[in-house]
């Protein structure tokens, strides 16, 4: 018994050790994603190098999400990792008004600090 869970303890390890867990940068065409973006309920990081940082209250419950960006899908952006995934929509991508940079996600209007 104890031989079966060394070797599928192993299979793990070597299924976990191909996995990209590092994402992708954010490319140039999306750079304006790039920043600490504020709502009074939501908060959302996205760094150069695509990590992801996410913090959403909302009914009292909180929500967290943190992980490379996987992809982006049009305006939207996929985040996570061993496909454990969250796909963030965005409705209005980043665009300036007024001097203030703004992004509508997951139905929440955010503004870039």
């Amino acid at each position: 018994m104890k031989r079966y869970k060394l070797l599928f303890l192993y299979a793990l390890l070597c299924v976990l050790a191909s996995c990209d867990l590092k994402g992708i940068a954010v490319p140039a065409d999306k750079m304006d994603y790039i920043g600490e973006w504020e709502s009074p309920s939501m908060e959302l990081y996205i760094g150069k190098d695509g990590s992801v940082k996410y913090e959403r209250i909302a009914s009292g419950r909180t929500t967290k999400v943190s992980g490379p960006i996987q992809k982006f899908e049009g305006d939207n952006f996929v985040v996570g990792a061993l496909g454990m995934n969250t796909t963030f929509n965005v409705s209005r991508k980043p665009h300036e008004e007024n001097g203030i940079w703004k992004m509508t996600v997951d139905g929440e209007d955010l503004t870039r600090q």
